[in-house]
Parts: C-alpha cells; sequence; structure tokens
C-alpha cells in the first residue's frame, strides 16, 4: 500500500474511541472519501488543527481495508471568519451538507471543491448578502452537475 499525498477539505468530523476522529473529506481526485486520523484529538497531535471542519490542506495517507488513513497533514486555509461569526457558520454548514449530498467516493470532483472553496472563501471575507451567496453557489452547482436551467427564453414557446 503505497501513500497518497492530496489536497481535500473535510465536511465531517465525528469522534471515534477516546482519542480518534472519521473524517469525511472532499477531494479533488479521489470525490468523497472517509479517512481515519488516529489520535487526533490529543492535545500534542499533529492532526488536530488539520482534521478540524472545513480545514482545507494537504494530506499524506494511506487506504486500508474500507478507509484511508491520513499520516500526516499540512493546513492550507482554516477558514477563521466563519467559526468566529454563527450566521456565517451556519450557510457554510448548510453548503458542506449539499456538497456532501451530491458527491460520491471515486469520481472526479475538481469543479465542485473549486467552487466550495471560492463560496467558502467569500462568506469569510465578505459582508455580502449570505443569501445571494447561497443562491448563487446553488445555481453554479445545479451548472457543475448538469441541470443549468434556461433562463434567456422559454422551454416551451421559445420566447426570449
Amino acid at each position: 500500500m503505497g501513500l497518497i499525498k492530496t489536497k481535500g477539505i473535510i465536511l465531517l468530523e465525528s469522534n471515534m474511541g477516546d482519542y480518534d476522529k472519521m473524517l469525511t473529506m472532499l477531494t479533488p481526485g479521489y470525490g468523497k472519501i472517509g479517512c481515519s486520523a488516529k489520535n487526533a484529538r490529543r492535545q500534542k497531535s499533529l492532526l488536530l488543527a488539520g482534521t478540524q471542519f472545513l480545514c482545507f490542506g494537504e494530506y499524506m495517507m494511506y487506504k486500508g481495508n474500507n478507509i484511508y488513513h491520513i499520516n500526516s497533514c499540512e493546513t492550507i486555509e482554516m477558514f477563521y471568519p466563519i467559526r468566529t461569526d454563527l450566521d456565517k457558520l451556519k450557510y457554510a454548514v448548510y453548503i458542506s451538507k449539499i456538497v456532501s449530498d451530491v458527491t460520491n467516493e471515486n469520481e472526479n470532483s475538481y469543479k465542485i471543491l473549486q467552487l466550495l472553496l471560492n463560496t467558502l472563501y467569500i462568506i469569510s471575507e465578505t459582508s455580502l448578502d449570505l443569501n445571494l451567496i447561497l443562491s448563487i453557489f446553488k445555481l453554479r452547482l445545479a451548472y457543475i452537475l448538469g441541470y443549468m436551467p434556461q433562463i434567456h427564453k422559454c422551454v416551451c414557446c421559445r420566447n426570449k
């Protein structure tokens, strides 16, 4: 079993045992994958920061029988302003839930990951209306998934 080096964002984290974490991560090449992080909840763990919700980083892991096991991680972006504002956090959780629902394992999800990261950055760094950001996110995600609505003309009569 070889080591895999990939970038990804943590969509979901749950505690497992006393000090371990079970993570759901979105990666560009492998899609949504399940990961195990041993001793990630210990205070002196090197995985403590990189295995938190909405943490984008570069991960070294290997594939076990059913899941991946994280060896090390390097944090790229933590989206700290989202963590300090409850309204922004609410929208970020909703967006990550949508992404988790529409992605599958072992599929290329580069464009979805790019859209998610751009949306989280806009939420974190600007004071724009969050409902507008959410609407734009949903419309662009529908386009990426192949469900772009016709907005230039009527589908039935073809009038503008």
